[in-house]
């Protein structure tokens, strides 16, 4: 079989369509079915480097691990990058093409990406066995859905099946299932073959009887109710899901290795980036990582993070608003470490020029490595390969920035002055030998009795992360029920959830029935008729390509703020 797929939506964001994304690819490798994700338009300040030099999502990257493929530009063709001032760098195919603003991107140029969306996602169904696409915030989203295509519209594009999933951990599940599935169009409404309860608490059975009138009211089954799993640190895609002030990273618990703990504050910087580069050392035994936006909590920290930023002007800007900016000069002339990565890097330098991200010109920075910053509008997407402190390292490098090192000793890419560090690339702390090497110096300068536990490989723990996200998957969704889906369809006769989304003009997409005051079936079949009953439409679709036919999405997930 080639070609079969399915939507994973969700009724808002972080509702878990990612991870579930992930362990659907996960549960679906070990099956031995050849299966890559999919994301056709994304938000997120978190990306990756592909081997080819393409920047995608990063969650479109663990996605790719987890389905163990190499990820490519199209996994994730289309990638907004929030940059302030309400407008977004549109990344194509993995490269940026420029900067844009919501409205200009929902009044024509999303519409317009449509054809490049489908013709990547064709080349994966032709490809490998199955598809397993992630959609992006609500599909309910009424305003957007006239130029969707990440949602509903790749879905009707494509002629696959739509599992919705939703965070009962939230509250308000039942109602957000219906809601989503009574305000799309009645051909929209016929690939909602489902739902997937995600982040429960307690016992299932209290919960049965609220799928069952969710059934009976929509005539749709729930496929699965995943329990809240602690600890999975998963790359997240859009947002910080933690408090700023003394929160931990969620990460493995795990008693220090030495006699001492090592504290790691991670400055809370406007528009961060890539924040998961911290992962690899919450991944380590003793070693505890908070992100922070006051001055006062660098006091006690071994070790000070200023991470990458897509607004490295407005970071220092906001660095200094804080005191936060002399605080970190103070710890550089007292030799406490600070580690400055990418756009933190930037800012502990002596100068930056820019006149392509803020285009404030020249901006004097903290002054703590002898580094001058020029920002390029080429932007450097590379998979370097280096050592440092005598150990291997990988990473991945995405700026504008050209740093000009005038000093210090030689790190990475950057350099070293006494106890801080800067460095373009991202990802280094992913390398298991340097990343102790690296906390051994910051014990030492800190004075903190710490040793890295020798064994930590956080490539193993990535996997077992995953191979979790797959058993959530395998042990508590009807796996057999959720492969007819992808290898079948949506089941024919899905009932019309009234009122439904009104044809709105030009959408072509929305058409046909929807119109208001239509009624479901009173008696909607069982779950076991409708998984047996076929797909609605899908018969002759898979391996024939993709309808094309004006069928057109919005990145439901675009913050309008944001833009």
């Amino acid at each position: 079989m080639r070609g079969g797929g399915l939507l994973v939506a969700g009724t808002t964001s972080d509702a878990g369509k990612s991870v579930v994304t992930a362990g659907i690819c996960r549960w679906l490798v070990r099956r031995g079915v050849e299966v890559a994700p999919f994301k056709a338009q994304n938000m997120s300040l978190n990306s990756f480097v592909t081997r080819e030099g393409a920047e995608i999502g990063r969650a479109q990257a663990m996605q790719a691990q987890a389905a163990r493929v190499e990820p490519t530009a199209l996994m994730n063709p289309v990638l907004l990058k929030p940059g302030g001032d309400r407008s977004s760098q549109v990344v194509l195919m993995g490269k940026p093409v420029g900067e844009m603003s919501a409205r200009g991107y929902h009044g024509g140029r999303q519409e317009a990406l449509l054809g490049t969306v489908t013709d990547c996602l064709e080349q994966l169904r032709s490809t490998y066995d199955a598809v397993i696409c992630e959609g992006a915030g609500s599909p309910a989203e009424i305003n957007l859905r006239r130029t969707d295509i990440v949602n509903m519209g790749i879905a009707r594009a494509a002629r696959f099946p739509v599992l919705v999933v939703g965070d009962i951990d939230r509250g308000g599940v039942f109602a957000s299932f219906f809601g989503t599935t009574a305000l799309l169009s009645a051909k929209d409404q016929s690939l909602v073959a489902g739902y997937l309860v995600n982040k429960f608490r307690g016992d299932v059975s209290l919960l049965e009887p609220g799928l069952d009138m969710l059934y009976g009211l929509t005539g749709r089954r729930t496929y699965g109710v995943l329990p809240y799993a602690h600890g999975l640190g998963i790359d997240e895609e859009d947002g910080l899901r933690v408090s700023l002030r003394g929160a931990v990273r969620e990460s493995v618990v795990a008693p220090p290795h030495g006699e001492d703990v090592l504290r790691v504050a991670v400055c809370a910087v406007p528009l961060m980036s890539n924040f998961t580069d911290v992962d690899a050392l919450a991944a380590e035994p003793g070693v505890v990582v908070r992100f922070v936006d006051r001055a006062e909590e660098l006091a006690d920290a071994d070790l000070v993070i200023v991470p990458g930023t897509r607004g490295t002007v407005k970071a220092l800007a906001w660095l200094r608003e804080r005191g936060l900016a002399d605080a970190l000069v103070r710890r550089a002339a007292e030799g406490r470490p600070v580690l400055g990565i990418c756009g933190g890097f930037q800012v502990l330098g002596e100068r930056i020029e820019d006149e392509v991200e803020s285009r404030a010109g020249v901006v004097d920075g903290l002054g703590v490595l002898p580094v001058r910053i020029r920002f390029d509008r080429d932007k450097t997407l590379a998979r370097p390969v280096g050592s440092a402190l005598g150990q291997p390292v990988e990473g991945y490098e995405i700026h504008h920035g050209v740093a000009d090192v005038r000093g210090g000793e030689p790190f990475l890419d950057g350099c070293r002055v006494g106890a801080v560090w800067g460095t373009h690339w991202h990802g280094s702390l992913e390398s298991d030998a340097f990343r102790r090497r690296f906390l051994v110096e910051v014990a030492r300068a800190a004075g903190r009795r710490f040793v890295p536990a020798p064994d930590t490989s956080f490539g193993v723990l990535r996997e077992e992360q995953l191979d979790r996200l797959g058993d959530l998957v395998e042990e508590h969704a009807d796996t057999d029920a959720l492969w007819r889906l992808i290898e079948g369809g949506a089941p024919s006769r899905l009932p019309f959830v009234p009122p439904g989304a009104p044809s709105a003009p030009g959408d072509v997409g929305a058409g046909g029935s929807a119109s208001r005051g239509a009624v479901p079936d009173p008696a909607p079949p069982s779950p076991e008729a409708l998984d047996s009953a076929g797909s609605a439409g899908s018969a002759g679709s898979r391996g024939q390509g993709i309808d094309v036919t004006g069928h057109v999405e919005a990145e439901q997930h675009v913050d309008q703020e944001a833009l």
